[in-house]
This record gives structure tokens, sequence and C-alpha cells, in this order.
């Protein structure tokens, strides 16, 4: 609710995130979800911009979703191109304690390290951590993938179809600082050399399940809520509906997160764990 709250303000009125040297969209993606409240359709928007969905013929046919990708990826693309827009921001919120968290896809990315520099020292003392989802089989196809520097942002927690004003102007402030990076770059300022700190996105970890498939226990209350916080060998990760706690068994300490997320049942996932790491930015200058 955050992300679509602030985008249809900024319809309304744009003054907030305009620049001089900048051009900005307000862009809803799925507003048939919004205006039922709920996630998605016919199929999760946010998987939905693969090249098979992107090439598909197009047709009322196709679910929602995909139809509703074409078009995007019409507007701010096409995906892969030159012609694609530079950056995406794509705004979300997470029921799981993740507070805020950019989201970046490629570790060779250095304009959007440079950004994530600026922002988390921007924001500080508050956190803002980074999550690098560049594993190439647990990457997939967002509606920011489109653009040439994808940047995802989860708030949370906030329960799906609520708003809470913490949460709402968070994303607002990181939107301002991101904007008023790209703003500088434009203007020709040098960002030197920097160091970031990311949790590098390793495993997905799914609930223990009977042999039909069915949840045999949740997320160990120590678990609970404990995003970003060092899980190591042998510590309590599920807990059996009869009480039995299920143990980590990982070769060595591990960073967990999405955190029993309401949106990733449907996905077979119960958290996701991380590796931290320091990645290094190159200096960057407009040419």
């Amino acid at each position: 609710m955050s992300g679509v709250t602030l985008v249809n303000l900024w319809v309304k009125n744009s003054a907030e995130i305009q620049r001089k040297r900048v051009e900005t969209k307000p862009f809803i993606t799925n507003p048939k979800a919004v205006e039922k409240c709920t996630r998605y359709v016919d199929t999760d928007l946010n998987r939905a911009f693969s090249p098979e969905n992107l090439s598909a013929p197009e047709g009322d046919d196709l679910p929602y979703e995909v139809q509703r990708a074409q078009e995007i990826n019409r507007i701010f693309g096409p995906k892969g191109s030159p012609e694609a827009y530079d950056v995406i921001f794509d705004l979300h919120n997470t029921t799981s304690n993740m507070g805020c968290t950019l989201i970046l896809e490629s570790s060779k990315d250095h304009f959007n390290l440079q950004m994530m520099n600026y922002i988390k020292k921007a924001i500080a003392p508050a956190s803002c951590l980074v999550l690098l989802n560049e594993h190439p089989l647990l990457k997939y196809s967002t509606s920011r993938s489109i653009a040439k520097h994808p940047v995802g942002l989860e708030v949370g927690p906030q329960p799906q179809g609520v708003l809470r004003s913490n949460i709402f102007e968070a994303m607002r402030v990181i939107l301002k600082h991101a904007l008023d990076f790209i703003e500088l770059f434009n203007e020709g300022m040098e960002f030197p050399p920097c160091t970031v700190e990311v949790f590098w996105v390793s495993e997905r970890i799914d609930y223990p399940r009977d042999a039909n498939g069915n949840i045999i226990a949740m997320v160990h209350p120590n678990l609970q809520d404990c995003d970003w916080e060092p899980l190591n060998p042998g510590d309590p990760m599920f807990q059996t509906f009869d009480g039995k706690t299920i143990h980590y068994q990982g070769p060595g300490t591990v960073y967990p997160t999405f955190i029993n997320e309401a949106a990733y049942y449907e996905k077979q996932q119960a958290f996701v764990i991380t590796r931290r790491e320091t990645l290094v930015a190159s200096a960057i200058r407009k040419a």
C-alpha cells in the first residue's frame, strides 16, 4: 500500500519527485489488483517479465498480468534495449521484519552501488540494507528488470492491504534521496570509489512438509522477526505443530531475511538465506 499510495499522490501532483535534470514518471503497474486490494489477478506480475511472456503473441486469452507486462515493456522498454528507461524504482512492502531494504540485481552495477551508498549515508543513523539477488537460479523476472539500472525497494513490516505511517514515510524518504543522487549525477558530480555491504541471496528455504506437500512446521519463535540477524549451525529454525524444534544444519553462519513473508507461502518459501559480503564500487561520473 505504501508504494501504491505514494504513486497515486505523485500522479496527482508530481512536484515532490521532479528534478531539473531528471525525467520521472509515476506509474501503477497492476491497477486491477490495486482495485481489488490483492497482490495480483491471474498471476504474479513481478514474475511475468520473462522473455517468453514479453514475446508471446498478444491477445485477450493471455493472463491479465502477462498482458500488462507486455504493455509496461512497450512503455518503459523494450527490455535490454538502448531505449529502455535508465532506472526503475520498484516499490514494495513486506510482511517480514526487514526494515528498509534496497534490492540490487547485479554486483557489477556500479551506478546502483553508488546510489545505494549515497542513500545509506543520507538516511543514517537509520538503517537501509542492500540485498543482492543475482544468483542465476534464484533471480526472477521483475517489472524493474526492464530498466538498465533496476532498483527494488522493500519496506516492512506492514500487513498486506494496510498503510502504516512510519513505513510510508521511510519509503518516501528513500525515494527522495535516490532522485537527489540521480540529479547530482546528471549535473556532473563525480562519485569516488566506495564500498557497500550487501547480503547475497544464496538459497531459498521452504517450510518442512509431509509427503502430500502440507506444511508441518512454522518458523521458530527464536527466528521469527529476526531478519538480517545471524543464524548459526544448530540454531532453532522451525517448530513443528507438536512443539519439536528443527535446527539449522548449514555449514556456517548465514543471514536470513524475508522471514515468514505472507506472499511467499504460495511460492513454497519460508525465507531466504544470505551471506554478508562487501563490494567495491568504481568511481562514476556522467560522460
